[in-house]
């Protein structure tokens, strides 16, 4: 039997260290200064080249200007052995490197060092072997959590070797096993052993899990405006509930997105009973009252000004509210909102009411919305049922105004790997409404709307597809008396691209593009990765088409269509979509931006 080495690995953190600490001292010499030799590393691989460049001890002496022969000649043996032990961690161990001195090369006064790299094939997995130890060994209701581990195991049989990647793959292990009953879990041995006459590897990993963990109670430290009751509704952490770090990660995050908090940590206590820890909330409150004023650069409308102030316990009735104000060339709004503190079920009442007058194609829309009802969000779902009267006035043509009162529900799920900025998912919204027009004729009409989007990844250098779609329609007898916004327009920023926002629609008998009873849309999006010297950036590249009509005669759907190209950025504040756009039926170019994810 072939005869196996262990392999001593450097940590990667170690050599991203030594890098660090080497290569400026380097680049620091006067450039002035004349160098002892050059140093050329060949390889067909622009991977494998760079990386033994950037981190060969070598490097460090060049510019030693009292070098010599006999001094270069060992510490050529030392960065032969110190490249083998590089390009084992990539995985190779059998590499052919050929070392040649330029006397003649004037790169320096000892000549040009050359070194040649063939690396040879990459060493593969022959053999995993795993151990478990702790309350995952022998619990029979683990074994699904046990099984998904080895399953899932990110280095099997046949993959190539690679220090990062065993790395990787311990990590997530260790990461996997830690996601549920047992926070405490740890590596306890691990170890790589390269066969190296037949360039395999087999590794062993023991995985302890501790014991199993149920959650123990509440320890809140920071309620004091807003009260203890509310945290625990919005935590909703019972005590006695098996251990699912996600489960803090979402009482976590259902705190901060209800605005009554700047920030909160929600951790096990590590000094409570291993087997049942009580759960430490640590809060810093919001001010009760806080004012926001913005200025701002819409595509479409130029410059805008706009004012929100949020009250988070109104007096005598410890309800929230959010006043809003905005104004620019086309568009002024105005809201007020009011909403409840969670119920034990996480229901909250709600009401609004908000007036716009925008303009559409010089035509003045004046709208409002007054709305009532109850509202749920949740990590992947949210559910709201409520009445509402809209008042629409579109002038030219239309001069009367429109209202309708309405009964609505509303439901959308969201499956994305990463908020804010998902690789892959799901998401569906539906709304559903049935009302009936005010004035001297009603027409009872239904009202519906189905929106989806999904992310297909392609893979790490690929990116992903996004596939978008929006339908849509109002049925009804008669659709004159319905207020223009209960029907549908589309084009604009996050419909489709090219045209101006809610630019499609139906062109009546004066000229008017109006709002018609039937939508559909959709569009088709490649977002590619940009990487610079081989490193994925916070840039990515987007290929788009999108279509999108507006009638009212299902037959009349003829879609008009805008393609183009973009930019995506990983802001700290979400993500940034540049946009530019060419609107086949205008023949024209558009620019488009926006800010966040939202579904």
């Amino acid at each position: 039997m072939a005869a196996l080495a262990a392999l001593a690995l450097t940590p990667s953190w170690a050599l991203a260290q030594t890098a660090q600490a080497e290569t400026p001292a380097a680049q620091n010499q006067t450039p002035a200064s004349p160098q002892a030799f050059g140093l050329d590393v060949r390889s067909s691989d622009e991977g494998i080249r760079d990386f033994l460049t950037q981190h060969l001890d070598l490097q460090r002496y060049r510019n030693l200007s009292d070098l010599d022969e006999m001094e270069l000649t060992r510490l050529l043996r030392e960065a032969d052995v110190q490249a083998r032990e590089l390009l084992g961690t990539l995985g190779f161990f059998k590499p052919a490197l050929r070392w040649s001195q330029d006397k003649s090369a004037s790169a320096g006064s000892l000549g040009q060092v050359r070194v040649e790299v063939d690396t040879g094939p990459a060493a593969r997995i022959s053999e995993v072997q795993w151990q478990w130890l702790g309350d995952v060994a022998d619990d029979p209701e683990a074994l699904a959590q046990r099984q998904a581990i080895e399953q899932q195991w990110a280095l099997p049989v046949g993959e190539t070797f690679s220090q990062n990647g065993w790395s990787r793959a311990k990590n997530q292990a260790l990461r996997q096993l830690l996601a549920q009953r047992y926070p405490w879990g740890r590596i306890l041995h691990s170890l790589a052993l390269v066969d190296e006459p037949n360039n395999l590897v087999r590794l062993w990993l023991t995985l302890e899990s501790g014991p199993t963990v149920r959650l123990g109670s509440l320890q809140i430290s920071g309620a004091e405006k807003y009260g203890v009751t509310q945290v625990e509704r919005l935590a909703r952490l019972p005590f006695g509930q098996m251990y699912r770090q996600t489960d803090l990660l979402e009482a976590q995050q259902r705190l901060v997105t209800s605005g009554f908090y700047d920030s909160v940590f929600v951790s096990l206590d590590a000094q409570g009973d291993p087997a049942q820890p009580p759960v430490k909330i640590e809060l810093k409150e919001s001010l009760r009252q806080k004012w926001v004023l913005g200025l701002g650069m819409r595509s479409d409308s130029g410059a805008r000004v706009s004012a929100e102030h949020t009250h988070h316990s109104v007096p005598g009735l410890h309800w929230r509210s959010v006043s809003k104000l905005s104004l620019d060339k086309d568009l002024q709004s105005a809201s007020l909102d009011l909403l409840a503190p969670p119920d034990a079920s996480l229901w909250r009442w709600n009401t609004s009411v908000k007036f716009d007058r925008e303009k559409l194609f010089d035509l003045p829309l004046q709208s409002q919305r007054w709305r009532a009802g109850r509202t749920k969000l949740g990590e992947n779902i949210d559910r709201s049922y409520f009445a509402q009267y809209d008042s629409a006035r579109l002038q030219g043509g239309l001069e009367a105004q429109r209202e309708s009162i309405s009964a609505n529900y509303g439901w959308t799920r969201r499956h994305f790997d990463s908020l804010p900025f998902p690789n892959r998912g799901l998401g569906v919204g539906i709304e559903l409404g049935a009302g009936v027009t005010l004035g001297s004729q009603s027409e009872p009409y239904l009202r519906w709307l189905v929106k989806g989007l999904g992310l297909v990844p392609l893979g790490s250098s690929m990116g992903r597809l996004a596939v978008r779609a929006d339908i849509g329609s109002v049925v009804s007898r008669d659709t004159a008396n319905l207020p223009a916004t209960q029907l549908f327009w589309t084009g604009g920023d996050n419909s489709v691209r090219g045209y101006a926002p809610n630019s499609i629609g139906v062109t009546d008998a004066f000229g008017v593009t109006a709002p018609g009873r039937y939508l559909a849309a959709g569009s088709l999006e490649w977002q590619r990765p940009i990487r610079y010297k081989g490193q994925a950036t916070d840039w990515e590249s987007a290929v788009f088409i999108d279509a999108g009509a507006v009638a009212d005669d299902p037959g009349q759907l003829k879609p008009k269509v805008g393609y183009g190209l973009g930019a995506r950025w990983r802001s700290p504040v979400g993500p940034v979509r540049i946009d530019l756009a060419y609107a086949q039926a205008l023949h024209k170019l558009r620019l488009h931006l926006s800010v966040g994810f939202t579904f």
